[in-house]
């Protein structure tokens, strides 16, 4: 039984993550092709981790490295966005979309996270009670409990 939930949990993790990371992809291209072409592989792991913490704050109003710092427990299964919720992920989603279409028209970082972060709020009103996030919400739980992992 225990190894059931277990397992249950694993799969929620892992659905969550997989969400994540869908328009990650289009993000990081942005970065690569507009901001770090001719960058040092130090200063290149800086401007990702960087660009990564404008979504962070847009959305969670919080850098990961202040997310680890007040949730230590937390920290050691995971970064900020694993203890998402499903609503926040999708919002993510769209913000990494939204980030890589700005960094294409060249708006400076402290202008695209204000901008993202009025995304996100705009975005959260919106969706908080849509019914398609409703439904993916079940068919995740219905996932989870049918082992369709």
């Amino acid at each position: 039984m225990k190894t059931d939930e277990a397992y249950k949990e694993k799969i929620q993790w892992h659905a969550n993550r997989l969400l994540s990371k869908i328009n990650y992809v289009i993000h990081t291209d942005a970065i690569k092709t507009y901001i770090v072409p001719n960058l040092t592989k130090e200063q290149t792991d800086f401007v990702y981790s960087n660009e990564a913490d404008v979504l962070n704050v847009a959305l969670f109003g919080i850098s990961a490295k202040q997310w680890r710092k007040n949730n230590p427990e937390l920290s050691k299964n995971g970064n900020i966005r694993d203890y998402a919720d499903l609503l926040q992920l999708v919002i993510l989603n769209n913000l990494e979309n939204t980030n890589a279409e700005l960094i294409r028209q060249n708006i400076p970082q402290n202008k695209r996270l204000m901008l993202l972060n009025q995304s996100a709020k705009k975005q959260m009103e919106v969706l908080k009670n849509n019914k398609n996030i409703e439904k993916l919400k079940k068919l995740q739980e219905y996932a989870d409990n049918s082992n369709l992992f």
